[in-house]
This record gives C-alpha cells, sequence and structure tokens, in this order.
C-alpha cells in the first residue's frame, strides 16, 4: 500500500461547497413559497401540527423530485413500466441525491404474501433446506409453498437433423399445499347466501352485491348459457343441471352475439371474491363476503401452506414450516447454531437479516404471518430490514413517523437505527411529533403555524434548543408533561375476557372496567392489539376503530367518505325541484369536460403525467347548469369549497339549515378536523387527518364500548390534548372507552390501565399490571411504569 509524504491540507474543492438541500418557492398542496435550507449528512426532524405540510414538503416535494428525476435516467422502454411522477411546484430544487422513501403503506396484502416473502428471508430459507434438508426432496421451489407441483407428458419434436418425435415427460416439484394452494386456509361457501334457490334467474335469484337480472353480463351468460332454464326455480333444477350451474367447466357460450365465457358458480365466487383481500373490498362486498364464507385452517398441511413432501424434509429435526413458525428471535439463535461450512455464507447472510428483525424490534414476529395483518409502523420497520445492512452511502433516507406504534421503550432503539443510517454519510430525513425523536435532531423544521390553508410556512429553522426557546406551537408544547390523575371515575361493570389464546396470549383473564377510560399498553408486540381486537367480542354494543387504512380514489373526500355530501345534495334537489344525483360530480352533475374530477390527467407516456386544472369547469367539477341551482345563496361548488368549520356554521343557522349535515360537521369539528375543506381529495389527506376522519365517521354508531387503536397516531404534541378532551367527553356521556396507547399523555389520563408484557413475542402475552396510573407509577415494577414515572417526573 503506497504511503502519503505530502502532510499538507488538501485544497478546498468545489464539490464540497454542495452540502445543502436548497428548497424555494415550495407551493405543493397548501405549502406557501416555502424556502428551506436542509444539510446534508445530517438528521433532519420535520415537525408541526397535523396538515401544516410536512409530507407536503419532504415526500410530494424533495423525495418525489429526487425520484422523478431518477426515473428520467432510465431509457423510454423501461419509463413505460415505472409510474409516471409530475414535476412539483417548485421554483427551485437543488442539491438532491438519490432519495429511498420508507413510508407507512400498508404491505401488499395478497393471501400468500408473508413476513419471509417480503424479505430475503424465505427465499435464503429455502436454498438452505434444498442443500441440507434431509430427505432431498428437489430445488429451492421444492421448498415454496407459492410453487405448484407440475407433471406432464407427451410427443415432442426435436429439430436435430432429420426431425423426430420423441416421447418425453415434465416434472416439477413445487412446495404449494395442493389443497389450500398456498393459502393456509380453505373456504366453505353457504350456497343460501349466493342465491334464493325459490326463484328462477329470470326472477333474480342471486343474491350476490352487483349482480343484477335484467342487463348484468355476468347473469345473462347463466341465463342464456344453455346449461340451465332460466324460467325454473333453482331448487327445481335437475342433478345435471345443478352440477353445470355450481361447479361447470369453462366453457365458450354466444350471448345477445357476443362470445362469453360460462363456468359454474362455485369457481367464479372463488376468483371473483376469494382471490382477493377481504380487507381491501368495499364495505358491502366485505360483509357480504363475511357472510357467505367461512375459512378454516386447510386440514391437509394444517396452515402450514407447505406440501407433504416440503414439511417432510428437515435439519436437525426441523422442517421449512417449523421455522417459518418460529419466533423470529429463535430462529436467528437456531440458524446460529448450525455448523455447515459448505453453506457459511449462506447462514451469515441469514443470520444477519434475522439479526436486523431484532435489532429493529420485530424480533416477536414470525416469518409466516401474513403481511396483511402487520400494523402500518410494523410495515414500516419490515421496509427498513432491507436498509440497514446497506452498502449505499450518501443517499437521502426519508421516514414517516418511524416511532408510531412504538412503546417509549423501543423508541430508543429506533433512535440508534436512525444515527447509524445517518453516521454512514447519509442524509436522514424524518417527519415526527414524538419529543423523543425530535430532541436527537442535528436540524429541525417547525411547519405550521395552523393547519390546512393556516399552515403551511415554515415557523422555525434551528436546532432542539432554539426551538425549546421559539415561540412556536410546537415549542410552546415540546416539554408538555400530563400529570396522573389524582381521581379516577368508578367502573359502573366489568367486560369479562377469560382464556384469551389470541397469537402470544397466554389464557388470559381479564377484568375490563366499563364506563370508564381504559388503557391497554405494553411494549410492541406484547399482545395488546391480540386481546382488545381478538378478546372483546365484536357485537352490536362495541364500536371497534383499528389501523386499517382509509381507501378512497382521487375522487373521494371528506364529504362523501362521511355521507355528509348525501343530505346537501337532498337539500340542494328540494331547494330547485330536480334530481340529487345532479349534484354529484361522480354522476349526472359531472363536468363533460373532466368527467367530475376538476383536473384533466394528460398521460405522455414516457414522459411525465401532467394534472392541469379542467378549462371547462375552472376545477369546480361540475357541469355550468348545474352552478345556477343555488342553495341558501351558494352554489354546489362553493360548498365543496368551504372548510368544516365554515360549512358547520352555514348548515346551522338560517337558510341553509341541514340538521343530518351539522351533525357530522359537528363530529368533524370534534376530532379537530375544522380547517379540512369538504371537497379535499382523500389522497392528500395525512396520515393523522385519515385516523381522525375515521374516528369521526364511528362516533356516529351507537355503542356502549368504543375500542380504539392508537388515536393519537400522527397527531401533534397540542392536538393531544385535544384528543383527551373529546375521550372525557365519551365516557361522561355513558360509552366506556378502551384505548390501546402508547403515548404517555394517554395513560396518566387514563382511570385503569392494563399492562400487558413483560416482552413482546413468547416473552408476552401475559398481564403485568392491573391499576390506576398512579399505582402504576408509584410501583415502577414494570418497563411502561418506569416510563411513565419519567415522563410525569414522579
Amino acid at each position: 500500500m503506497a504511503t502519503r509524504t505530502d502532510t499538507r491540507a488538501p485544497a478546498p474543492q468545489a464539490s464540497d461547497s454542495h452540502d445543502l438541500i436548497r428548497v424555494h418557492g415550495a407551493r405543493v398542496n397548501n405549502l406557501k413559497d416555502v424556502s428551506v435550507e436542509i444539510p446534508k449528512r445530517r438528521l433532519t426532524v420535520f415537525t408541526g401540527v397535523s396538515g401544516s405540510g410536512k409530507s407536503s414538503l419532504v415526500f410530494s416535494t424533495i423525495a418525489a423530485e429526487s425520484q422523478r428525476m431518477i426515473n428520467e435516467t432510465y431509457s423510454a422502454f423501461v419509463q413505460g413500466f415505472m409510474p409516471t411522477l409530475a414535476r412539483p411546484e417548485v421554483d427551485v430544487l437543488e442539491g438532491l441525491t438519490t432519495a429511498i422513501i420508507v413510508d407507512q403503506q400498508r404491505l401488499g396484502a395478497d393471501p400468500r404474501s408473508t413476513v419471509g416473502t417480503v424479505t430475503d428471508a424465505n427465499a435464503m430459507l429455502r436454498i438452505l433446506f434444498s442443500r441440507l434438508g434431509e430427505p432431498h426432496i428437489g430445488p429451492p421451489g421444492a421448498y415454496a409453498f407459492n410453487v405448484p407441483s407440475v407433471r406432464a407428458s407427451g410427443a415432442i419434436t426435436v429439430e436435430r437433423g432429420n426431425k423426430k418425435t420423441v416421447k418425453a415427460t415434465f416434472d416439477r416439484t413445487g412446495g404449494m399445499c395442493p389443497r389450500c394452494e398456498g393459502r393456509g386456509t380453505v373456504s366453505d361457501i353457504d350456497l343460501t347466501q349466493l342465491y334464493d334457490d325459490s326463484k328462477s334467474l329470470s326472477e333474480g335469484a342471486f343474491t350476490i352485491p352487483g349482480w343484477k337480472s335484467d342487463s348484468q353480463w355476468t347473469v345473462q351468460v347463466y341465463a342464456q348459457s344453455g346449461f340451465v332454464d332460466p324460467d325454473k326455480p333453482i331448487r327445481r333444477y335437475t342433478r345435471k343441471e345443478l352440477q353445470d350451474f355450481l361447479y361447470g367447466e369453462p366453457v365458450k357460450v354466444k350471448v345477445n352475439g357476443v362470445n362469453l365465457t360460462y363456468e359454474g358458480l362455485i369457481p367464479k365466487i372463488q376468483k371473483s371474491f376469494l382471490s382477493k383481500d377481504k380487507e381491501a373490498m368495499q364495505p358491502h362486498i366485505r360483509a357480504f363476503v363475511e357472510r357467505a364464507v367461512t375459512f378454516t385452517t386447510c386440514p391437509e398441511c394444517e396452515g402450514t401452506r407447505l406440501s407433504e413432501g416440503a414439511r417432510s424434509s428437515k435439519i436437525d429435526r426441523v422442517s421449512i414450516a417449523d421455522a417459518c413458525a418460529m419466533q423470529i428471535s429463535d430462529l436467528a439463535a437456531w440458524v446460529r447454531g448450525l455448523d455447515e461450512p459448505s453453506v457459511a455464507p449462506l447462514l451469515t447472510a441469514l443470520g444477519g437479516t434475522l439479526d436486523s428483525f431484532v435489532e429493529i424490534g420485530l424480533g416477536y414476529l414470525s416469518l409466516d404471518r401474513p403481511s396483511g395483518t402487520l400494523s402500518g409502523g410494523e410495515a414500516q420497520r419490515v421496509k427498513m430490514i432491507r436498509h440497514l445492512g446497506s452498502s449505499l452511502t450518501d443517499v437521502t433516507y426519508v421516514f414517516d413517523e418511524p416511532t408510531i406504534g412504538l412503546h417509549p421503550h423501543d423508541i430508543q432503539r429506533m433512535n440508534g437505527l436512525l444515527l447509524r443510517l445517518r453516521d454512514k454519510g447519509n442524509t436522514v430525513l424524518v417527519v415526527e411529533h414524538k419529543p423523543e425523536t425530535i430532541v436527537i435532531a442535528d436540524h429541525i423544521v417547525d411547519l405550521g403555524p395552523g393547519a390546512g390553508t393556516a399552515g403551511g410556512t415554515v415557523c422555525f429553522e434551528g436546532t432542539v434548543e432554539g426551538l425549546r426557546a421559539g415561540d412556536t406551537v410546537t415549542g410552546r408544547h415540546f416539554d408538555d408533561r400530563a400529570a396522573v390523575k389524582k381521581t379516577v371515575r368508578e367502573p359502573t361493570g366489568v367486560l369479562e375476557i377469560r382464556g384469551a389464546h389470541t397469537h402470544n396470549l397466554r389464557d388470559v383473564d381479564v377484568d375490563v372496567p366499563l364506563g370508564v377510560l381504559t388503557v391497554v399498553t405494553g411494549v410492541a408486540g406484547s399482545g395488546k392489539s391480540s386481546l382488545v381486537h381478538g378478546s372483546i367480542p365484536p357485537g352490536e354494543n362495541v364500536v371497534s376503530v383499528d389501523q386499517g387504512a382509509i381507501r378512497g380514489s382521487r375522487r373521494s373526500n371528506p364529504a362523501t367518505y362521511t355521507g355528509l355530501l348525501d343530505p346537501i345534495r337532498k337539500a340542494f334537489a328540494k331547494a330547485n325541484d330536480v334530481k340529487p344525483a345532479l349534484f354529484s360530480a361522480n354522476s349526472e352533475g359531472a363536468c363533460p369536460g373532466c368527467n367530475g374530477a376538476g383536473v384533466v390527467y394528460s398521460d405522455l407516456a414516457m414522459m411525465a403525467g401532467v394534472a392541469s386544472t379542467c378549462d371547462e369547469c375552472e376545477g369546480k367539477r361540475f357541469q355550468p347548469a348545474v352552478l345556477e341551482y343555488r342553495f341558501a345563496g351558494r352554489d354546489i361548488s362553493e360548498v365543496l369549497a368551504m372548510s368544516v368549520t365554515e360549512a358547520e356554521e352555514f348548515c346551522g343557522t338560517g337558510e341553509g339549515r341541514v340538521p343530518a349535515a351539522h351533525r357530522v360537521l359537528g363530529r368533524l369539528s370534534d376530532v379537530g378536523l375544522g380547517y379540512l375543506s369538504l371537497g379535499q381529495p382523500l389522497t392528500t389527506l395525512s396520515g393523522g387527518e385519515r385516523q381522525r376522519l375515521k374516528l369521526a365517521t364511528h362516533m356516529a354508531e351507537k355503542g356502549g364500548v368504543y375500542v380504539l387503536d392508537e388515536p393519537t397516531a400522527g397527531l401533534h404534541l397540542a392536538d393531544v390534548q385535544q384528543l383527551l378532551g373529546l375521550l372525557d367527553r365519551i365516557v361522561d356521556s355513558g360509552t366506556s372507552v378502551v384505548v390501546v396507547e402508547h403515548h404517555q399523555a394517554v395513560m396518566a389520563h387514563a382511570d385503569w390501565i392494563i399492562d400487558l408484557g413483560p416482552g413482546a413475542g413468547h416473552d408476552g402475552g401475559r398481564i403485568v399490571f392491573e391499576g390506576t396510573p398512579a399505582d402504576l407509577v408509584a410501583g415502577r415494577a414494570t418497563l411502561t411504569g418506569e416510563h411513565l414515572a419519567a415522563y410525569v417526573g414522579a
């Protein structure tokens, strides 16, 4: 190795001056000509109240432009297969580096998607078993539950010299269980939920949502197939007619001169409904599936998804099904115990991936856990795993509230990971509300001062000390600490849970008090959600608000999602003596130029797509004739442009009084969404806004028990106080509230705390404390007790 003799300091290079990401004149969503300079190779935290513009600046401006510019380096052919990204509305963006976004989007919830398949862990395990498994059953695909076994034989023509036809066989061994097709569950369909057998097809026998007898193509295929008599009641079908009707093989038929495919009702339902993720369905479709289909564990593979051959091949008496079912922390220890020089590099790589799970606080998961069951915070941390061991440096990592769903004990570990990424020479941008993470930042950008139109400006840039001393909403609330209640409410009864054993719960017996605010807490993976959602029986008396994402297109907005628009449309229709459908931008009243979207999307093939305001309606979404109709002096587009606060005043008194709409608007104000405009697309809402929108919708349901799963997710420090006031009002109205929560302010405000633990996975699943917050702080016997005591300064 050459030695350096020149000891003089190197001359400064021009490239060294590019140590800032400069943003000037950003106007995406509610940003008001924002200009900031963000230091590279530092940890920068963006904070501010929900809806103040943090995500608009970080994700929709900086990260979006970085990704767009990288996409432009690919060939036009490759770009044709990639999502088209429009250039953000910003004057200058300089100093960008490659952005890696680690957001809270749920992982794909395909029935065959698991924690092992979305990371490299399953692939490496399959290779390991194909090398070491006894008996040897084949290549890695033989251990994959997504690969079916295939056998074929027949004549093939070999084109070599004189063409010659020879007999050949083809055989591929896959690991898929043939009974459940790798899903782990089999379905049994209740035929009485599919049709009314006392009616004929022409009389509308089908009771499946969306299947109408008069004009629906699907129904016409059955009625005109020739296999059954459309005028005969189904209960009078012959055995052959019933067989063809329910289980017929796919065959081409001609219906009204059009060639269509006919197949039996059962396989049709399985393809249309059962092959899709139930959680992604529309509510009325999901209700139908839950009513018509019962899912049971596959009796052949016992839920492992794997064929008998794959389960029979073992390493040290452990099959790949056993390995995937282990808690990941235990699996990591098992892999470390394997001593086989022939696969040493593979064991090192697999051990490193599994150790990353443990390090990031997900050691309690198992590789066979369906990816659709992970919370947003868990999904984000699973995505982080592939970046922890990455050799890339000088990239920009963008995180969206990485501490969401984490117990205070786990937040310290997450902070360490963020600092590790920074120390490797990367720029780390974090959108965050938790003071524990804000305090480790090298640089802070505080947006506000309010939300929506009242936000979109930079209120503060600088250090943590500067934020504390500054007069911003975040600075004033940074050191807020809720005090433990001196007096607590007395329960009016108890909800008994006996022998709870969902997931990692160990036959838990607990009495959940009613008529009070109960907080269920514990480290991530200790069994909180399993206890609350898996053991409190959902019935007419229980309203459950979980962390499931709101699903809605860019046409959906708070007015359509909450049902608020229906009474307003009817009020417009009654005042003008016309049909309500005219006042829907998705129906008869839609502007023909943009089909009611308000903007025209131009897909420019290999270039970025562009969204431009519709010239015909000027973004109002309705036909000019519809805007002639007025109600209390306003047209429908002016009502949709109102904020919730303005609309509440408009619908509450005078000519514009609409009581049904006013009640919904009141609930939106209660959850702190008074600044939202009624027509704002759901796709532009932040995570905290979506969570509260869902809470406001559920508040309309009558229930004796509200079950809330981390309602503080995405809430600013200042908004938490408003949420506590809302929870108090709900409890004081006579409704019991059970909250799964990590936020210490909510714990301190509770009347009763149930703490699970002591650890995660098989180290948890037990009740380690039941009592008042004051008793938990005084005892300090659990991790939660220690952190809560430190929080309240006890």
